[in-house]
Order: C-alpha cells, then sequence, then structure tokens
C-alpha cells in the first residue's frame, strides 16, 4: 500500500514505552453487570457438527455485530464452525472462575490488551504459537502477545453533536476544550470502567504532550497519577458517566451531555447507519487494540485456535471494517482496506497528528490500583 493511501499502515508508530513486548501479561471493563448476559446462536447456512462449536465473548452493541457479520456468520460455511455469542464486562475475575474451576462458558475472549499482559502473567491465558499466523512481523507492532493475538486496532477519541455546535470555527476541536466548561458549559460524558484514556486525556489538557505521554508516565508514574486527577477535579461536577460502548452515542443524541469520549467506530456508526450530525475530534486520541484470547486449559483450545486462525486471515480481517471503523492488526490486512474506508480509522494518517498508543504494559501493571482510585474518586 502507498504511504499517501489513507489507511496505510507505512507510519504506523511503535509504542514508546522502553521495554520489550515479549513478555507475558488491562482490561476493558464495558457493558453490563456479569450476571444478565445474554447468549445468541448464530445459525450457519451448511450443517456443523456439534462438536464444532465454540462461544465468544466480546462487547456487544456495533461492535459484535461488526464481527457477527465479518467472522461468525461466515465461519460456519467457510470453516465449518458454528460461533455462539456472549459479552462479558472485561475483568479478570471473569477468566479466573472459569480457568479455577474448569467450568469453561467460553473458547474465546475479545480483550484490551492491559488484561491480556496480566491474565497472562498470572497463568490463566493460553500462549500462541505464532508461527501458525505466519509469525509476529506480520503484526503491527505490539499486536502479537505471548497471550494476545490483535484483531483490531481502535481509539478512544471524544466527540459533539454538530447540531449543538454548528459553526465548526467556534466549535471544540482539542482536548482543552473538553476540559473547558467556561467556553463551552454542559456536561461531559466519560466512561465509567476504565480509567486508561481519561487519565491519559486529563494530562494532554495538562500539558503533557501526547508524543510524550509513555515515557513521561513511565518516568514519573505517580506524579502523572496525582496530575490527572487534579485536572480531572476541575470537571468532576460536570461528568456523566457511560458504561457500554451504545451509551456514549446515546447521551448526545439524547442532548444530556454536549461532548463525550467514546470509541471512535461507536460514533461513525452512528453518523453512518444513524444519520447523526456527531463529529470526532481526532485529537489527544488514544490508539489501542482488542486481542483474541483463550482461557488457559480449555479443553477445546482447538477450536479456539480454529477460529482465531480463521479471523487472522487478512481477507478475513480485512472485512471488519466494513461494519465498523476499526482497522486491522496486520500489515496484509491492511492493505486490503478500501481507501473510502480507511481515511475513517484511527490510524489514517490524517487522524494521528496528536495521538498516542496506548502503553499496555504501564497499564497492565496499575490498572487494578487506578481502578479502584478512579471508582473511590468518582463516589466522593
Amino acid at each position: 500500500m502507498a504511504d499517501d493511501n489513507p489507511g496505510s499502515f507505512a507510519d504506523t508508530p511503535n509504542l514508546k514505552q522502553g521495554r520489550s513486548y515479549n513478555m507475558t501479561r488491562l482490561w476493558k471493563t464495558t457493558m453490563a453487570a456479569l450476571g444478565g448476559v445474554a447468549m445468541i446462536g448464530l445459525a450457519g447456512t451448511g450443517p456443523a457438527a456439534a462438536e464444532d462449536t465454540i462461544t465468544v465473548a466480546s462487547w456487544g452493541g456495533a461492535y459484535s455485530m461488526s464481527q457477527r457479520e465479518a467472522y461468525y456468520k461466515p465461519a460456519a460455511k467457510e470453516i465449518n464452525l458454528t460461533i455462539l455469542e456472549d459479552e462479558w464486562t472485561g475483568t479478570i475475575p471473569e477468566i479466573r472462575v472459569q480457568v479455577e474451576t474448569g467450568e469453561y462458558k467460553w473458547h474465546v475472549i475479545d480483550s484490551e490488551g492491559g488484561t491480556v499482559l496480566a491474565a497472562c502473567d498470572e497463568g490463566l491465558l493460553y500462549e500462541f504459537d505464532f508461527e501458525m499466523f505466519g509469525g509476529r512481523d506480520g503484526f503491527l507492532p505490539n499486536a502479537a502477545l505471548d497471550c494476545g493475538v490483535g484483531t483490531i486496532s481502535w481509539a478512544t477519541i471524544y466527540a459533539y453533536d454538530g447540531d449543538v455546535y454548528p459553526d465548526e470555527a467556534s466549535a471544540p476541536s482539542t482536548v482543552d476544550d473538553f476540559f473547558d466548561v467556561e467556553k463551552f458549559p454542559g456536561k461531559r460524558g466519560l466512561y465509567a470502567n476504565g480509567f486508561s484514556h481519561t487519565m491519559q486525556m486529563a494530562l494532554i489538557a495538562d500539558g503533557v504532550p501526547a508524543d510524550e505521554m509513555a515515557n513521561y508516565m513511565n518516568d514519573n508514574p505517580q506524579e502523572a497519577i496525582e496530575r490527572a486527577f487534579a485536572k480531572l477535579d476541575t470537571i468532576k461536577e460536570h461528568v456523566i458517566y457511560w458504561d457500554s460502548g451504545a451509551m456514549a452515542p446515546q447521551l448526545l443524541a439524547d442532548g444530556e451531555v454536549v461532548m463525550t469520549t467514546a470509541w471512535n467506530g461507536r460514533i461513525y456508526n452512528a453518523v453512518v447507519q444513524e444519520g447523526k450530525n456527531f463529529k470526532i475530534v481526532w485529537d489527544g486520541q488514544g490508539i489501542d487494540y482488542d486481542y483474541w484470547i483463550i482461557p488457559a486449559g480449555h479443553p477445546e483450545t482447538d477450536l479456539g485456535l480454529k477460529f482465531i486462525e480463521y479471523a487472522s486471515r487478512p481477507d478475513v480481517m480485512a472485512r471488519q471494517s466494513q461494519y465498523i471503523s476499526y482497522g486491522p492488526t496486520t500489515y496484509a490486512a491492511g492493505e486490503l482496506i478500501n481507501p473510502d474506508i480507511a481515511q475513517h480509522l484511527p490510524t489514517a494518517p490524517q487522524n494521528t497528528g496528536n495521538a498516542y498508543w496506548v502503553d499496555t504494559i504501564w497499564w497492565g501493571d496499575h490498572t487494578e490500583e487506578l481502578t479502584e482510585r478512579f471508582n473511590v474518586w468518582r463516589s466522593q
């Protein structure tokens, strides 16, 4: 793919974390509580053997829809594998209880990187031989972890309703604007179950350059934490929290907030599929990956591997961007993305001018501590 293609992966930066990624190891808590999760069976157009049925846990909403269309439905015809769907909240205890009891609900899980690192360190996840995927070199930087096979690249951004701010010249355009409640009065939406982007967004608004984020946090971890909470104090009374991917655009649509953080694909889908006049602010966004993982000791690991190998094929992986604006994690799949779609992906050059790549190892080390502190801060 030519470097001037909007979806080119040639300029994809490495994470600036100063440590090797060849080690075992966060989390993405979303959706609802663990209890009331619906499971949906997808019937293939051709018969599948009873033993060739797996359950995949993911995040629901538009994202799961994209997986259903790109992977699950075609798998029934193309590899004779029936996929059942479930949702999870992204927490390690949900994996741990299955491994410790031997009572497995899920064959494959879609997880954020920090969770992968932490659960891998704990011995809760299967460790992959990347030769079955053509080797690690075919993946974007840090998209191939010992216990996680990268499936998408995505970004946490913030967005506003263009009907509320119709004049782009005076509309929010920087991370600073998200924190400026005098210039842009009204409620802000923030993710309730995760602190990674919230912290780093606060640091950027407080003067930390996005391209120096990882180095700063590694060199000054405690200062960074205190500085971020101090900045968040300035908007604390103006925050409404969302706890699922679908809730963020809904808060905008209902007028409950004037701007909100969100996952870029959820905003894109609200624009394309629902006709909303939402605008993504590509400033200070955090780019990250999701990974396929398999709980350790699963008696049907071979079926999980069968699915992940299939989903990682370039032509298969490239399909997902047709349904949601998340990018692939392999160079070969990136070459197959339609340029009209690629321009909306987080990795498009015009969208990465002031972006940072999430330091997954740092967050793997600090997730539990900061999740607890953030929850206390929210409740006070």
